[in-house]
């Protein structure tokens, strides 16, 4: 199957200082590939080269070396551009132009017959959430309800394909929870979404595949229930009403018992600790179940691990150069 995206050993090297220009080194030979219908988060912490990656996709920089392609074609081709939609991280409009000016404006650049705009434009803003501040300046938006306009550019042409950078900035709980719904509703229709983002909750939720960058390397990348981090290293179990001496006689079988309120116990146990065995005793001596969790590494312990190893090896290579 052919990828929707694909980048291979794509780097991006900038001139920096002015005296004496050095290269600083923003993206670092990134070799992905995301799937037809994939949600896919593309996560990092600031500066770890995920605006670059966006940028050199759109084409609005150029890369040094490496490769990357769209939907089978070369980023620069301009037929696929008529199949994507993109959300910059700080997207700038043209601010005494009304939201339904400004998508009519782009409208008229993706050439759209004027029945098509009628009735596209106000469809994506009520979407979207932009109700009577539609005919507003846009000078006068708040920094989210620009948000809402810019994912509304990006999603005007019906895109096969729809790269957001940073799309849950500056949103409210509500605005968040609209986004994650229409990128699920996205994904349902078979378009292909690449998200960047330092919100990793976000990805957890809504994510099928994820690649982690850190100083513009590739850190870890792979589905989520794939990754090895993510298997189970314990369980929880969450009981009330435990006799004492019953608690007590569990305790040297288990990693943990913290009182929680009341009468109910949150209870440790390592991966192999046989959960429901120890819940049939407990239950056996009067015990009520509340929950029972598997716990796992959470995709921001791993962001932190990889990112903190990253880190390290950049480190390391700089301290071996130095003694050269």
């Amino acid at each position: 199957m052919q990828a929707a995206i694909r980048t291979h050993d794509l780097t991006k090297d900038y001139q920096v200082g002015f005296w004496r220009p050095r290269p600083y080194r923003a993206l670092d030979g990134l070799s992905i590939e995301v799937a037809p219908g994939d949600v896919f988060g593309f996560l990092g912490p600031n500066g770890a080269g995920k605006t670059t990656t966006l940028k050199l996709l759109m084409q609005l920089v150029f890369p040094t070396s490496g490769t990357a392609e769209i939907l089978g074609r070369p980023v620069g081709d301009v037929a696929v551009r008529r199949r994507i939609g993109y959300l910059p991280e700080n997207p700038y409009f043209y601010d005494h132009l009304t939201a339904e000016e400004l998508l009519h404006y782009y409208a008229r650049l993706f050439r759209m017959a004027a029945a098509d705009r009628a009735r596209r434009v106000p469809a994506i803003l009520d979407r979207l959430g932009v109700g009577a501040e539609r005919r507003m300046q846009l000078r006068k938006f708040s920094k989210g309800m620009l948000q809402r306009v810019g994912l509304a550019q990006a999603l005007l042409n019906d895109p096969e394909v729809v790269f957001l950078d940073e799309p849950m900035s500056g949103l409210d709980p509500l605005g968040r929870r609209d986004v994650r719904s229409l990128m699920l509703e996205l994904r349902d229709q078979g378009r292909t979404i690449f998200f960047s983002s330092h919100i990793l909750s976000d990805a957890e939720a809504l994510c099928s595949r994820v690649a982690i960058v850190a100083k513009g390397r590739l850190a870890a990348a792979g589905r989520l229930t794939d990754l090895q981090e993510f298997a189970v290293h314990g369980w929880e179990l969450v009981v009330s009403r435990v006799p004492a001496a019953v608690l007590d006689g569990v305790r040297s079988r288990v990693r943990r018992i913290t009182a929680i309120t009341g009468d109910r116990f949150a209870i440790d146990l390592p991966a192999d600790g046989r959960p429901e065995q120890l819940l049939a005793e407990l239950m056996s001596a009067g015990a009520t179940l509340v929950a029972l969790n598997p716990v796992r590494e959470t995709l921001e312990d791993l962001f932190v691990r990889r990112v903190a190893a990253v880190g390290e090896g950049a480190r390391g290579s700089e301290e071996t150069h130095a003694r050269r």
